[in-house]
């Protein structure tokens, strides 16, 4: 899908809204016992440094991405000693996410990357820069096909 055939919305839905937890399990336990969401999905993403799960939002197709740090290096391990637990990201599913991504650029907007990377699940997904999108960091996702 080229830029040019990209319907004016570009995003289609709510993905997930990310939050950035220090123990995976505790988080997992509180958002299963005290808001009754259920597990979806658990992975370890080596290349994001985090371990995370997706915490499904009753059946509206949403998500809480609970994302905990692998190592105090990691992007996650920073955003919680700079701002403590927290939400962390909002993230927006896309069809395409490289069209998206060059719509953004060429309205002046900062990607994090050059190309997409693998996301949950082994989605795509790419990050408008947080100074460029009113300091939330904005997560691009393009959902694996199934």
């Amino acid at each position: 899908m080229s830029a040019a055939s990209l319907p004016s919305q570009l995003f289609t839905a709510i993905d997930h809204v990310g939050v950035a937890v220090p123990d995976l399990d505790e988080a997992i336990a509180l958002y299963r016992d005290s808001f009754g969401m259920t597990l979806q999905h658990e992975e370890v993403n080596e290349e994001q440094g985090v371990r995370e799960a997706m915490m499904a939002v009753g059946d509206s197709g949403a998500c809480v991405q609970l994302l905990a740090p692998l190592s105090p290096e990691s992007t996650i391990a920073k955003f919680l000693d700079r701002a403590g637990p927290g939400l962390q990201q909002v993230a927006y599913r896309v069809v395409d996410v490289e069209a998206v991504s060059a719509v953004l650029r060429e309205r002046g907007l900062r990607l994090l990357y050059d190309a997409a990377k693998r996301g949950t699940a082994g989605s795509k997904v790419n990050f408008v820069h947080p100074k460029d999108a009113g300091g939330v960091l904005v997560e691009l996702v393009q959902p694996a096909a199934h």
